[in-house]
């Protein structure tokens, strides 16, 4: 199971949901089970020796079929949640283990996946379910992820090596410059960021 809840959708009230998709945002869900590994801070000397421990997700077919669609249409790909992302960015780029053994090959081009399907149609489930230790930090090339709902981290943290890795490290210094200056609220349960 989890141990926390995935706290940048707890933003999200019913309304609010309902407003985003009266704008023509297609809101879908996936399992993630957050573990212990998310809020331990980086402490190797070189940030790529760090080891992220695996957190498992479930994902629909319909959702991958979207994602694929919405990719190969060139449309944006917005995800709540730095550990949906390691999730959905684990998944694409064949960074997961789906209890048989571990995939890996990635996707080579963010078109490619829409026409990737890593033998899905096999399985019998109306899900994916797997797990993935992708550490996304700067210099890692997004497979699917165009936009980013996301808390305020700390230092030295996985959520904010993978931030920095979406929107750029000088524009996440400016964000957190901000969120400083105007007292804005830190971690789980604090205020929340739109990268886009």
């Amino acid at each position: 199971g989890s141990i926390a809840a995935p706290t940048a959708g707890l933003h999200f009230t019913g309304p609010l949901l309902e407003a985003i998709a009266s704008k023509g945002v297609k809101i879908r869900e996936l399992t993630l089970h957050v573990g212990v590994g998310t809020f331990r801070p980086v402490r190797t000397k070189m940030a790529e020796d760090h080891c992220m421990e695996r957190e498992y997700f479930e994902i629909s077919k319909a959702m991958i079929a979207e994602i694929r669609e919405a990719k190969a249409a060139r449309k944006r790909v917005i995800a709540v949640g730095t550990t949906t992302t390691r999730s959905l960015e684990g998944y694409f780029s064949g960074r997961f283990n789906n209890g048989s053994k571990i995939r890996s090959s990635p996707v080579s081009h963010p078109e490619s996946a829409a026409q990737d399907t890593r033998g899905e149609e096999m399985m019998p489930s109306r899900f994916i379910a797997g797990t993935t230790d992708i550490f996304i930090s700067p210099g890692y090339a997004f497979q699917v992820i165009d936009s980013l709902v996301t808390n305020f981290h700390l230092p030295r943290s996985t959520p904010l090596m993978l931030v920095s890795a979406l929107a750029g490290r000088e524009m996440i210094l400016t964000a957190y410059n901000e969120a400083i200056s105007n007292g804005y609220r830190f971690l789980s349960y604090g205020d929340a960021m739109l990268i886009l």
